[in-house]
């Protein structure tokens, strides 16, 4: 069910006739369903509180709702998510990373088919600069009393993956401009719903001081009063659902104006628990189980992971990655690895158990000087058990790095691809993953030239390379 270009939402008049308005706002939940139920339980309990007091109750998400390390969210590729969004009433929505780049094309376009609320989406277009037809760049609502509230929503500007998975990006604050100019002749109240981080909605409010509130994401950042920038308010509600934002405005109604207003940060570790929350979370996580049991091949014997020596698992990714891309070596961290795969018949969800990271593999071009620096640098012996969290990683630890086609000589530091010494000035293809093109792990890659390998997993890649080697 789609919204009217207009929405006439009902108020209350405070003690001296200003209306109060109050606005509660998800981010970065990244299907951390077992803090669902809380979130559900408590906004379904506000929902019932402003309705007896005859308020009205906004709610929005600010993108990356949908992450697919949870089996129910990959077993229905999103829609999962948009339905439990429909269940809470979310007025609007916008997207995140997570939603945008890490499905394919005909997967996002699909993702709010059955969407009851507003996916509000100003700077993502198709490969003909076309907007999609289920996002709007911007809506109007109207409060009873007459006073417009406009709201525009953009995202983060990844705009060389989204090309690769035939979408375009606008430059989110070029698009705003556009909006602002557009709703800033139409509305009174002009809120901004963003998923580009805390330093970004910082800019918003200095770029355009005519912005009432921003509502932010992207970065997991917690603003637990709100910020304010000028006379705009920043409100962020951190990561995983570990909090729910609520804003409450006091409009008069007469001059169309804000003259009060208030941002939180509610903690939901501070909810009541739900009756039936431990089954609730079960059921999420054993629906996207069944949706994933499909047979895929039929192991003679148990491959094996292990985070800290060489093992049969991981480098068998490892093959697979320097197959898949066709380079000339390859090497990643066994930590991508989360457990064995046992003996007997392989189904999807094993391998998404396994392999649950929203991660890509990546072809680098980097002469042999800069490969040998790379090489010897993930010889330091920190790594093997530092601690990650983020850039599409959803396990603990690195672990040790495991190489294909790559030799070591550690007593002359000398370095061999293919049973040949490293040539200095050769431009060598090294298969591994976006991981490190995106963080500080080695400068070398991130300033390489870099071919992503998209929409395809890791387990995608893996699956390919079990059904080569055990497939029937």
């Amino acid at each position: 069910m789609k919204r009217h270009d207009e929405i006439t939402l009902m108020m209350i008049r405070g003690p001296n006739m200003n209306e109060i308005l109050h606005i509660y706002h998800t981010n970065d939940i990244h299907s951390h369903f077992e803090n669902w139920p809380k979130i559900r339980h408590f906004l379904e309990r506000k929902q019932a509180q402003h309705a007896r007091q005859n308020e009205e109750m906004l709610l929005f998400d600010l993108g990356d709702h949908v992450d697919r390390w949870h089996p129910y969210t990959e077993g229905t590729m999103g829609k999962a998510n948009v339905r439990l969004l429909n269940q809470l009433g979310y007025l609007a929505a916008t997207i995140g990373n997570n939603e945008g780049i890490t499905m394919p094309h005909e997967a996002l376009d699909t993702l709010y088919e059955e969407a009851q609320f507003d996916v509000i989406l100003a700077n993502l277009f198709d490969e003909n600069g076309k907007r999609p037809q289920w996002a709007v760049p911007r809506k109007l609502y109207t409060t009873k009393s007459g006073v417009k509230i406009g709201v525009t929503g953009v995202t983060a500007g990844f705009y060389k993956l989204y090309r690769l998975l035939g979408w375009q990006l606008s430059n989110p604050l070029e698009e705003l401009g556009k909006q602002m100019n557009i709703l800033k002749k139409e509305a009174d109240i002009l809120i901004v719903l963003s998923h580009l981080g805390i330093h970004e909605d910082r800019l918003i409010a200095k770029l355009y001081p005519e912005v009432d509130l921003v509502l932010g994401g992207h970065t997991h950042h917690v603003l637990a009063k709100g910020e304010l920038d000028g006379r705009t308010l920043l409100a962020a509600a951190g990561k995983y659902g570990y909090y729910i934002g609520h804003v409450k405005l006091e409009i008069d109604p007469a001059a169309k104006k804000i003259v009060y207003q208030s941002a939180r940060a509610l903690p939901t570790g501070n909810f009541q628990e739900p009756p039936g929350e431990a089954a609730e979370i079960e059921h999420y996580y054993f629906e996207g189980k069944k949706l994933l049991n499909q047979k895929l091949v039929y192991l003679p014997e148990k491959l094996e992971s292990d985070w800290f020596k060489e093992n049969r698992l991981a480098g068998l990714l490892c093959d697979a990655v320097m197959e898949w891309c066709d380079a000339d070596c390859a090497f990643l961290n066994a930590g991508l690895v989360l457990d064995s795969l046992e003996h007997g018949p392989v189904t999807k969800f094993d391998l998404h158990r396994i392999l649950p990271h929203p991660i890509n593999p990546c072809l680098i071009e980097l002469t042999g000087e800069k490969l040998q620096e790379v090489l010897l640098s993930t010889l330091d012996p920190k790594w093997p058990h530092l601690e990650l969290k983020g850039l599409g990683f959803r396990g603990k630890i690195m672990g040790r790095f495991i190489y294909r086609n790559i030799g070591f000589n550690h007593a002359l530091r000398k370095i061999e691809v293919g049973g040949r010494p490293l040539e200095p000035d050769r431009i060598y293809r090294l298969g591994t993953i976006d991981m490190y093109t995106f963080g500080d792990f080695f400068p070398h890659i991130r300033e390489a030239k870099i071919h992503y390998f998209m929409p395809e997993f890791l387990r995608d890649v893996m699956e390919w390379k079990l059904l080569q080697e055990y497939g029937q």
